[in-house]
Parts: C-alpha cells; sequence; structure tokens
C-alpha cells in the first residue's frame, strides 16, 4: 500500500492508504470526503456543545432579541414544546439569544459530551502522529454516532432550522462563513506532490513509480490557488534535534578545552632532550649568579 501523508499548506491533516494503480481522480474523490468530512464532523461537535449547555436554537426571528423584545413583538417558540430533551430540562441562559436555554440535564449532557469526544477521536489530526489512516468509513462512524446522540438526547428530533440537523441532513448553509471556505468542493480539488500538480487523467504510478511501499506527502487544496509550498528537506522535528545535538557538542568540547591540563610537559619525562643530556653530562645544571 502506499501511504498518503495529507496536508493542506503546511498542516497536516492525515493519513491515507492507497496503491499505485488508483486512477488520481478516484483518490482526489476520496480524500476530498474525508477532509470535507472532517470538517463537517467538528462543525457538529462545536454545535451540540452549545446544545448540551443551552438547549435548542432559537428561529431566526427570535435569535439576539432580548426577552423584552421577544415579549413586545409577541414572538413564540413554538418547537420550545415538541423538542423536549429525555429526562426533562435544566434552565442555563443563552447569554448571547441565540438558544433556548432549556438544555438536558446532566446525564444527558454528558451523553452528548462523550460521544462528541468519542467523534473526535475519530477523525483527530493526532492520528497521523500515531501512523494510524483515516478512512471514510471512519468519518461515516463519527457522523453516526453524533447523529446516534442527538436522538438519545431529542427522540423527538430538533427543530428544522438547527445547524446540527441541516448538517446531518446535507442543507447547511456555510455561505459567508469561515467554515464555508475551508470546505474544498470536489471538482475544484486539486492534489499536489514533489511541486506537480497529479492530473486527474493518470494514475498515481504515474508519479510515484510501482513500488507499493511507498510514503509520501500530498497536499490538497483548492483549484486557482497556485502550487503549495514545497515540503523542506528536513522536517521541523529532524531540525530540532540537529540543533541540540550540535548544541551539546559544542558545550561538550567547551568542557573539555577548560579541564585540559598540560602541566605534564614540564615533568622530566617529557622533556624530549632529557636522553642527551645524560649522555653530554650537563644533567640537573643550575645557573645563578656569581
Amino acid at each position: 500500500m502506499v501511504r498518503l501523508h495529507v496536508k493542506l499548506g503546511d498542516e497536516s491533516q492525515f493519513l491515507f492508504d492507497t496503491t499505485v494503480n488508483v486512477p488520481v481522480d478516484d483518490l482526489v474523490k476520496d480524500l476530498v470526503v474525508i477532509y470535507n468530512g472532517r470538517l463537517k464532523v467538528s462543525r457538529i461537535c462545536s454545535e451540540m456543545a452549545e446544545l448540551a449547555e443551552h438547549g435548542i436554537i432559537l428561529p431566526p426571528n427570535m435569535q439576539g432579541l432580548a426577552d423584552e423584545q421577544i415579549e413586545d413583538l409577541k414572538l413564540k417558540n413554538e418547537w420550545e414544546a415538541k423538542c423536549v430533551p429525555s429526562g426533562g430540562s435544566v434552565f442555563k441562559k443563552d447569554e448571547i439569544g441565540r438558544r433556548s436555554g432549556h438544555a438536558p440535564n446532566d446525564s444527558m449532557k454528558k451523553v452528548l459530551q462523550k460521544t462528541m469526544e468519542e467523534a473526535k477521536a475519530l477523525i483527530s489530526k493526532k492520528l497521523a502522529e500515531a501512523n494510524v489512516c483515516v478512512t471514510i468509513d471512519m468519518v461515516k462512524d463519527a457522523l453516526d454516532q453524533l447523529r446516534g446522540a442527538v436522538m438519545i438526547v431529542y427522540p423527538m428530533g430538533l427543530p428544522p432550522h438547527d445547524p446540527i440537523r441541516m448538517e446531518f441532513e446535507n442543507n447547511e448553509d456555510l455561505s459567508g462563513t469561515q467554515a464555508g471556505q475551508m470546505v474544498i468542493e470536489e471538482p475544484d480539488a486539486q492534489l499536489w506532490w514533489a511541486g506537480k500538480e497529479l492530473l486527474r487523467n493518470k494514475k498515481l504510478a504515474d508519479y510515484v513509480g510501482k513500488n507499493e511501499k511507498t510514503k509520501i506527502i500530498v497536499k490538497i487544496q483548492k483549484r486557482g490557488q497556485g502550487a503549495p509550498a514545497r515540503e523542506p528537506a528536513i522536517s521541523e522535528e529532524e531540525q530540532k534535534n540537529m540543533m541540540m545535538y550540535y548544541h551539546r557538542r559544542q558545550e561538550a568540547l567547551k568542557k573539555l578545552e577548560e579541564d585540559e591540563d598540560i602541566s605534564y610537559m614540564n615533568a622530566d619525562w617529557a622533556d624530549s632532550n632529557s636522553l642527551k643530556r645524560q649522555f653530554q653530562g650537563v644533567k640537573n645544571i643550575k645557573w645563578r649568579p656569581a
């Protein structure tokens, strides 16, 4: 299997196993599914954290309004009575006025929090450091776990305008958001390796050869951004280790210079002319003024 270390810019994303015979077009599609799927899991977890703290989201026409304004406008959240969490709710006011404030009780809150941690672990960037590959099935499992937890806590479902429900139904509207800019649409996706774009009408073997036991760093990005920066000759970790080694080496040499003792040069046995003076009978001659 060929192991790909997928990056976005200089930031590590995930590892992916494939073969040299895979068409680049199929490879790009799979990588985009994983990349965008990981973003979806992160977005859902972010919203679920708010759901656990402050309950379901308010209708769009009530969001951001103070209680007095809602009362004056005679607005009513019709979904509040329909979307009641299992075991009842606990009131925790949402200071930004985005959610109802009727949060799940502690036991149901823990269900959401535990599931979020497990889902995040399935798509974490730390998996690359542990040399663990991410698959499409792992992303699907993470989404299924999140969906199941929401169904347990909210058996009647969430309002249709809730971003979590919209994410599960693939109806999310990310236009004009930072999250939307991070998504890479499959037709616009490009894959680069060694300063070259991997063209979709070719196979991976056309670029990396036929050796299946290969590991390469590829970069995924949107079309039109130009060639990404090439990887440095040595990694940041290797550079740190080299600097530490040279620093220790310099310290050791410095200590040797400080500890060097050349007093032995004054000893008789170190005198190269000692034997010559013995034969000439001029040993131990001392000079002093008359």
